[in-house]
């Protein structure tokens, strides 16, 4: 059963499927887009859908490019007992999942492509869970983003903090980042890296991400983007570990979508693929072990 993206009762998101591209759009400007833990479910049930609903190819993330923020952090007027799941509390510290973490972790798992459009300023889980897991991200050249974490006594959340940002950017930029909790502009060489495309207005960022959105929509591969995620977010151990995987994705695939790479190629005119997710992506993937988050036990 394929889910109507306009009906499916969200409050904090707004969500429409622009043909293979499916657009989130935050919609808590008047709270300065600020992280909830509504916020946080309703991101994580339409990433689980896009992951599972084949139309989808691309998923586009953003804000109202007018309002106060792209993301301004956590909620805390209250204090941090709204980010606490009152289950999880009832088992103790050890068993809390923080909500970024949570989200990161679908968005990150979402087999299709992700995009940030990040169109205003930035903060705290605005910078983790609302960027980090996604494949590609644009940004507003003007835009201020920061790392409050240590300015507010506590750590990093959403995991991607202290495990993705340092892969992804280095270490020494990472600690530029998350130790000093500055405040730093795209365009600053500590965070450059991390933005496919830095936008000169605002206005820019979305149209600019959904461009590119519906152009790799028309000419990748659903299944090899599946696998191309799976190979760069869960290598081998060894070169030769590497080899064996890549090879048995090629294998796979050349039965497939590969087919009409080669096709196209030859006949000289943009490839159609058809294979999809449901279908096509076969019993080896994946080839990981995959972790139960939800009821691991903690050895902390």
């Amino acid at each position: 059963m394929t889910p109507n993206y306009s009906d499916l009762g969200f409050t904090n998101i707004l969500t429409s499927l622009d043909g293979p591209v499916l657009v989130v759009l935050m919609n808590r400007s008047k709270q300065r887009n600020t992280w909830s833990g509504a916020l946080s479910r309703e991101l994580q049930k339409v990433f689980d859908l896009a992951d599972r609903d084949d139309r989808v190819r691309v998923v586009v993330f953003t804000s109202e490019h007018t309002a106060p923020a792209f993301c301004a952090g956590a909620d805390i007027s209250g204090g941090w007992d709204i980010l606490w799941d009152p289950e999880e509390e009832k088992e103790g510290p050890h068993a809390h999942r923080d909500t970024g973490g949570k989200t990161s972790l679908v968005i990150y798992r979402c087999r299709k492509i992700t995009i940030a459009a990040v169109n205003g300023h930035a903060a705290g889980v605005g910078m983790t869970a609302l960027q980090l897991p996604f494949d590609l991200r644009f940004v507003w050249a003007g835009a201020k983003l920061t790392f409050p974490f240590v300015r507010r006594g506590i750590v990093p959340e959403g995991m991607f903090y202290n495990y993705m940002l340092p892969r992804l950017l280095g270490h020494s930029r990472a600690n530029s980042l998350l130790l000093t909790g500055a405040t730093f502009t795209p365009e600053s060489p500590v965070i450059q890296g991390l933005y496919h495309q830095i936008l000169p207005t605002r206005e820019e960022v979305f149209p600019a991400a959904l461009a590119f959105a519906k152009e790799l929509a028309a000419t990748t591969s659903q299944v090899s983007i599946a696998v191309t995620k799976g190979l760069l977010q869960h290598p081998g151990n060894s070169v030769e570990e590497n080899h064996i995987l890549d090879s048995r994705g090629i294998r796979e695939l050349a039965e497939t979508d590969g087919a009409e790479g080669i096709r196209s190629f030859r006949e000289k005119r943009e490839p159609k693929f058809t294979g999809t997710l449901s279908k096509d992506l076969g019993s080896w993937f994946p080839w990981w072990k995959q972790v139960d988050t939800k009821h691991h036990k903690s050895k902390l």
